[in-house]
């Protein structure tokens, strides 16, 4: 039995229990529409391999950079199919429950009495602190962006300079099929630590609900990585990928 098969077990136990954005840019060789980087890899123990990550419970995401765990990646990768991307005809964020809730069943960090957004900033987040009186709402951290590879000392007064990036975006698996989904699936598609990653607001910006096929993090050194959480996030959900993302995603780790 193949990997997602007994993760859908999980999702469907977890549904028991309980009962965004516009198209991005077109066209892409091997680069991203922002500008190119060589940014360095995050210290050690600020960041972990994909492959050593597949709940997402670890933080940060590190390069993936020998030949093994390139060939590793591109497994990965390979078991994900593909179909042409459908309409965005009914898609509303709405769609996948309340933003950032805590009551999203099947997903690690659920019901822990704290929303997902500030479960993710703790998650990847260092040197955290809370506002007065809580263990819960971060108000400031230092993050390691590994989109851009940026360092950013944050501070909830700037809260846009931080984004929660949705790796598989939800318009994205709106129109590759989660229109078909139960609510509680999509709801915990949007809150699974595994599709999320804080990362530079303005990149966030920049990726919209593009497919690996038309935006890649600025980060050269990280794009096998993306790929790879990409790809382990569709997998879980069984959604598929359009071609040309699929055929980029192994491209960037060696294919």
């Amino acid at each position: 039995m193949r990997r997602h098969s007994r993760i859908r077990t999980g999702w469907a136990a977890g549904a028991a229990l309980a009962l965004a954005l516009v198209t991005g840019c077109e066209g892409l060789d091997d680069a991203p529409s922002a500008k190119d980087g060589g940014a360095p890899a995050a210290p050690d123990g600020r960041a972990v391999s994909p492959l050593e990550n597949p709940d997402g419970t670890k933080p940060g995401l590190s390069p993936v950079t020998t030949e093994a765990d390139r060939a590793a990646g591109r497994k990965i990768i390979e078991e994900v199919s593909t179909k042409g991307r459908g309409p965005k005809t009914g898609y509303d964020r709405d769609e996948y429950g309340s933003a950032w809730t805590d009551t999203a069943d099947g997903v690690p960090l659920a019901r822990n009495g704290c929303d997902t957004r500030n479960d993710v900033l703790k998650l990847h987040g260092h040197h955290v602190r809370f506002r007065a009186g809580s263990d819960c709402v971060v108000v400031s951290m230092d993050l390691y962006d590994p989109y851009t590879g940026k360092d950013i000392a944050w501070k909830k007064a700037k809260a846009a300079e931080v984004q929660i990036d949705h790796v598989v975006p939800l318009s994205y698996s709106w129109q590759m099929g989660a229109a078909r989904w139960p609510e509680s699936k999509r709801e915990q598609l949007a809150n699974d630590v595994l599709n999320l990653l804080p990362v530079e607001g303005r990149a966030n910006s920049v990726k919209r609900d593009s497919g690996p096929g038309s935006w890649l993090p600025p980060n050269k050194k990280i794009r096998c990585s993306y790929a790879v959480r990409f790809a382990q996030v569709a997998d879980k959900y069984e959604l598929p990928v359009t071609t040309a993302d699929k055929a980029m995603m192994l491209k960037q780790c060696g294919a």
